[in-house]
């Protein structure tokens, strides 16, 4: 299997994780969990966005769910939030929509990972590239990239 930017960070700094494929052609969140035969709630999409103050904020966010964003303005203490448009994903954070991981972008964004993560030994997440996802222990995640759980769905 092909290593994606985030595998090479993750094995870099000695972090468990697994990797899995999925055929490419898969866009949707809730079809690249049945191709992967795991449960929705456990795989995870990563959506950014931006505040009424300009600052650019990450979320992820099971699949299945959609982010709600009174919460999400919330938990990075700004009045709004709004999801940026899909034509600035790759000069800000080098992804494209479909492979938008929140590991490894080009700058180190505040993050916030869904509560219900915390339930789960491992999640599922994009490894950077459409067609391919990691899956590792929700707090090894928020310890590596700094991020906070809150409730945003």
């Amino acid at each position: 299997m092909e290593k994606t930017n985030v595998m090479r960070l993750l094995s870099q700094n000695n972090i468990d994780f697994l990797s899995h494929q999925y055929e490419r052609s898969i866009t949707d969140g809730k079809m690249v969990a049945a191709a992967l035969n795991e449960d929705p709630e456990r795989v995870f999409k990563t959506l950014v966005t931006i505040a009424n103050d300009g600052t650019h904020h990450i979320f992820v966010i099971p699949v299945g769910c959609s982010l709600d964003l009174k919460k999400a303005a919330a938990a990075a203490s700004v009045k709004s939030i709004t999801m940026i448009p899909q034509k600035e994903l790759l000069p800000l954070t080098g992804y494209i929509h479909g492979g938008c991981s929140p590991i490894g972008m080009k700058k180190l964004f505040p993050t916030y990972i869904e509560e219900s993560a915390m339930m789960y030994e491992k999640i599922i997440f994009s490894a950077g590239k459409v067609g391919y996802q990691v899956e590792m222990a929700p707090d090894t995640l928020v310890s590596f990239i700094d991020a906070k759980y809150a409730d945003l769905i």
